[in-house]
């Protein structure tokens, strides 16, 4: 379940893979260098031959990454589930997996992550080394090899792989501002709607309550035309922090655009859904702003309305154009209040 209180964005987008925790294979050898930190990055060797893994153990030293060491490829994708290392050196020809199936099962499991891998092989078969890339390594050292020939051909992997991380951490920052409103952090309408669309279609499943509440600032542009756009944005960010603090996780609340906030609850009944607006209303209104040395009290009006049962095909638009139906009833009814919106009224009003 998605929060609002501490709204997820990971959460909505599916973009990290939850990973089952298991106490570690008790034969993994698992070293860690002395220069490696928590943000180091981390190197998986996977090979059966104790004479190789010390060697190449000698090899690495050099380099500040943490190392963890397999003896063999099951034992390998073990210590990769627990420690998601950032590059893997991987034996091609091992007892239980050859390089190449241990490839394809770690793409299998683990489809979102994209470790670099440089396999070790003693063949310089074309035929060998295509199967190789082709299942899933980057690049391939021939045995015997050359301290030398290896550290550069992880440091290559190794900046791949930080360049890549920067491109991952730059479409997560730009996937999360495309969901949420910059000003106030709350999810944006774009956020909301993608939300309630998977919980409308359990709500109507399942029969479980689904409630849609509109929230609009009273005589907002009042307070931008008297004080400036920058006490407005502070009223803006003030009721933000309201609706955040008065949000469950069950419960998403976000703004729709300009003074018009939303917030959707789920699992609760009527009476619980006022009581929550009502204290939403109460402590806005209970706010002492003071801008240019003058104390401003600030209103706000709401329309609720809830999934009615029996209702077929109802949609995020039908339900706002009914809440927002209720909310210009509250306006005209002398603001600051909360109205509910009448069965079967979804009529839109002008604003």
């Amino acid at each position: 379940m998605i929060t609002s209180s501490t709204w997820d964005f990971k959460s909505l987008l599916a973009l990290a893979q939850k990973t089952e925790h298991r106490p570690a294979n008790p034969e993994a050898l698992v070293k860690r260098s002395a220069l490696s930190s928590s943000g180091a990055m981390k190197i998986l060797v996977v090979d059966d031959s104790p004479v190789y893994r010390k060697m190449l153990d000698d090899a690495l030293c050099v380099l500040p990454f943490e190392k963890l060491f397999a003896a063999s490829g099951r034992q390998g994708l073990e210590l990769f589930r627990l420690h998601q290392p950032d590059l893997i050196i991987l034996d091609r020809l091992m007892p239980d997996l050859t390089g190449p199936e241990f490839c394809r099962s770690l793409r299998a499991a683990f489809p979102q992550s994209c470790p670099h891998i440089i396999m070790l092989t003693g063949s310089s078969d074309t035929e060998c080394l295509i199967e190789g890339l082709e299942a899933g390594a980057h690049d391939y050292v021939t045995k015997p090899f050359r301290d030398q020939e290896l550290l550069a051909r992880v440091r290559v992997g190794a900046r791949n792989r930080d360049l890549q991380k920067q491109v991952e951490a730059k479409n997560r920052l730009l996937e999360e501002l495309a969901l949420s409103d910059s000003l106030t952090g709350l999810p944006n309408r774009r956020a909301v709607e993608i939300w309630a669309h998977h919980e409308l279609e359990s709500a109507a499943r399942h029969g479980f309550p689904f409630w849609m509440v509109v929230a609009d600032i009273d005589r907002f542009k009042q307070v931008n035309d008297t004080f400036g756009h920058a006490a407005g944005d502070v009223v803006l960010k003030r009721f933000a922090e309201i609706l955040r603090r008065n949000s469950r996780s069950s419960e998403m609340c976000g703004r729709l655009g300009g003074e018009e906030f939303v917030m959707i609850f789920t699992h609760t009944s009527e009476e619980g859904v006022l009581t929550a607006v009502e204290r939403v209303r109460a402590e806005l209104e209970a706010v002492n702003f003071n801008f240019r040395g003058c104390d401003l009290m600030v209103t706000s009006s709401f329309g609720v309305c809830p999934l009615r049962s029996g209702q077929q095909q109802v949609t995020f638009s039908s339900l706002l154009d009914s809440a927002d139906a209720a909310l210009y009833s509250a306006k005209r009814l002398g603001r600051n209040r909360i109205e509910l919106a009448p069965p079967g009224g979804n009529k839109r009003v002008a604003r």
